[in-house]
């Protein structure tokens, strides 16, 4: 073999070689180990999706986390004999981490110890594709980073020679800083100019007078492949969790007959973290200005109440609390794989939540049910208005038809009395034609 095709192959098997990881979770006394395993399950997905293995857990119980270590230096130095045992390359805990308590741990382990939020933003960036998602990305590691530099401190470098320049320099740790804060502040920058692009965009579509629907959810709840379904909108589909960050907006004609523009956002999960809806706030406004939220949550998934409260969270925390939603439980042909209580978790759901409907995106049951409810609740929001239009105004009747859904329509000898459904620029429009 070659020097070339011996560096090729140790290449390809250094790229086979995945990280071996140990998990931690702890249980307080507002928890429960249940929550607490559930936790430890999607964390090790997320593990899995960032390209490592799960090769031990650890679960502990405490009345609150230590300042040092968050576990306690017993907890730590057992962790240390488990890591060994399993030759462990990563820790990982399933709360975020002080830089304080990650630099302790790391002193005592002897290896990497992270938390959560390191792992999802390592998914986020490895799944970024557009630039405006690559930017937010970046900039929400640096904030994570940023409190979690490290240096020793004591490599001074001169700033330049003279009178009045000479003693301590500037540490290495604080050009470190000085560094990522610059960055940040490009960023930031660049983010708010796509921001504006997509501000005009958002204005542009506003001025077509659609009405405009978000689907949003737990990550891999099915969004994006209902966004295909519905639109063939041509959209990533993976079987893993985030594979879609950047929103995909789409036209889709109801039954009514009315046009909708249709986004699918991305995806939540427990324990977002801050940085992560600071960096994608402005992708997220598409969320608040929706006429109506298509929350997609995964039938098969094991809490489905959990997962929910989850979205409702992050919703809460943009903004878009207040907004008209509607829940759709989705992946109802998996029922059957999901575990023997899974149909009765799903009838528990929609007996609690008045309004929601059952589907699968993947093979098209409960399509048709589902547009047609989505109509519904977008008329709900409209007001049906009575219109009186002379026999000699038929570019009145005309404009009427293609502006409205006609409710009602009767012929007199010298009037046609419409009831049509408006929008408030269509009632203003008409307005001189309302009967009286």
């Amino acid at each position: 073999m070659s020097p070339t095709q011996s560096a090729f192959t140790d290449t390809l098997i250094s790229r086979t070689i995945r990280e071996r990881i140990v998990l931690v979770g702890v249980t307080f006394p507002h928890g429960s180990p249940t929550a607490t395993g559930a936790g430890l399950d999607e964390l090790a997905l997320l593990v899995d999706t960032a390209g490592a293995d799960v090769v031990e857990r650890i679960v502990q119980r405490r009345d609150r986390p230590d300042p040092a270590t968050y576990v306690g230096k017993g907890k730590a130095e057992e962790l240390l004999s488990v890591c060994l045992a399993v030759d462990a390359d990563t820790v990982v805990f399933d709360d975020e981490l002080s830089p304080a308590q990650q630099r302790n741990l790391e002193k005592i382990l002897g290896r990497t110890a992270i938390d959560r939020t390191a792992v999802i933003l390592d998914i986020f960036a490895q799944n970024a594709r557009t630039p405006e998602g690559k930017a937010q990305v970046e900039l929400a590691l640096l904030r994570y980073r940023l409190p979690r530099l490290r240096g020793r401190g004591t490599s001074l470098s001169q700033q330049a020679g003279g009178i009045g320049t000479r003693g301590p320099g500037e540490t290495q740790l604080e050009v470190d800083r000085r560094r990522l804060v610059r960055r940040m502040t490009r960023l930031e920058s660049d983010l708010r100019r796509l921001d504006a692009t997509r501000r005009t965009q958002r204005r542009t579509r506003g001025r077509s007078r659609h009405r405009t629907v978000s689907l949003v959810g737990y990550t891999n709840a099915g969004k994006s492949t209902l966004l295909n379904r519905l639109c063939d909108a041509d959209v990533l589909v993976e079987n893993r969790l985030f594979s879609t960050l950047d929103p995909r907006t789409r036209q889709l004609a109801l039954p009514g007959g009315e046009t909708v523009l249709l986004t699918d956002t991305v995806g939540f999960v427990r324990k977002l973290p801050h940085q992560v809806v600071e960096a994608f706030r402005s992708t997220l406004e598409v969320v608040c200005e929706s006429d109506l939220i298509v929350h997609v949550v995964d039938g098969s998934a094991p809490d489905l109440e959990g997962q929910i409260s989850a979205v409702r969270t992050v919703l809460a925390e943009i903004g878009a609390d207040g907004l008209p939603e509607m829940l759709v439980v989705n992946k109802v042909d998996a029922l059957g794989t999901a575990g023997p209580d899974a149909e009765e978790d799903v009838a528990r759901l929609l007996a609690a939540h008045e309004g929601s409907i059952t589907m699968s995106a993947r093979t098209g049951v409960g399509i048709p049910e589902m547009l047609t409810a989505m109509g519904d609740r977008l008329r709900v929001a409209d007001r049906v208005v009575e219109l009186e239009i002379p026999w000699a105004r038929g570019d009145v009747l005309a404009a009427v038809h293609r502006e409205g859904e006609i409710v009602c329509e009767v012929a007199g000898e010298e009037t046609t009395r419409i009831q049509v459904v408006l929008d408030d620029v269509g009632k203003a429009r008409f307005r001189e034609f309302v009967a009286s």
